[in-house]
């Protein structure tokens, strides 16, 4: 079973471009056109081992916005494409993720109801031109494409490129235990049949 998928995500703001391989080792190629943004991709990539393609074009002169919300749009939607039914998959996962003076939780449920508990610092100050609170946009956009229970909680930290690169990272060792094929799960896991 190959669980792959390729979205393409073309509005009046963005042009967007997205390959996925659940089951991969860690590789990317991330082109948004927002260094910092590129560098969380790229983590996520190799701390899930899922290979990673994307590619986004948008009016970043106007703002990050468009570009961090339609990229997560787009990532999420992968995600829902390569498991489709999620037959087999573990469909829980959670990590701590320690990064300097920051820790990090993240849990997540391939529940099929999308929901985003976001729980970190309010007015932290940009990275570089970055707005620490594209963190929780990115977090939403993708929480309700993948239609996942996604729980995100800075416990500690100060510096907001920590902050990031620990949900980030978090974010993608829960993704990977949750994707995870276990050969105990017979069908679908869930009591109602159906995710």
């Amino acid at each position: 079973m190959s669980r792959t998928s390729t979205i393409e995500r073309n509005t009046a703001e963005t042009r967007i471009s997205v390959q996925l391989t659940v089951d991969g080792n860690g590789t990317s190629h991330v082109s948004t056109k927002i260094p910092f943004f590129d560098h969380m991709l790229i983590l996520f990539a190799r701390h899930s081992l899922v290979n990673l393609e994307v590619l986004a074009d948008g009016d970043i002169e106007i703002d990050y916005h468009h570009t961090v919300e339609d990229v997560g749009i787009s990532l999420g939607r992968a995600f829902t494409e390569a498991l489709g039914e999620k037959a087999g998959i573990r469909r829980y996962g959670w990590a701590y993720l320690p990064m300097d003076e920051t820790l990090a939780r993240v849990v997540v449920d391939f529940s099929g109801r999308p929901y985003l508990e976001y729980r970190a610092p309010q007015n932290v100050d940009p990275i570089g031109k970055f707005p620490f609170q594209l963190v929780e946009e990115f977090l939403r956009a993708f929480a309700v494409h993948a239609g996942i229970n996604l729980h995100v909680e800075v416990l500690y930290g100060r510096d907001a490129h920590h902050m990031s690169e620990a949900i980030f990272k978090a974010l993608a060792k829960a993704i990977d235990q949750a994707c995870q094929l276990d050969p105990r799960v017979q069908g679908i896991p869930s009591t109602k049949g159906t995710l």
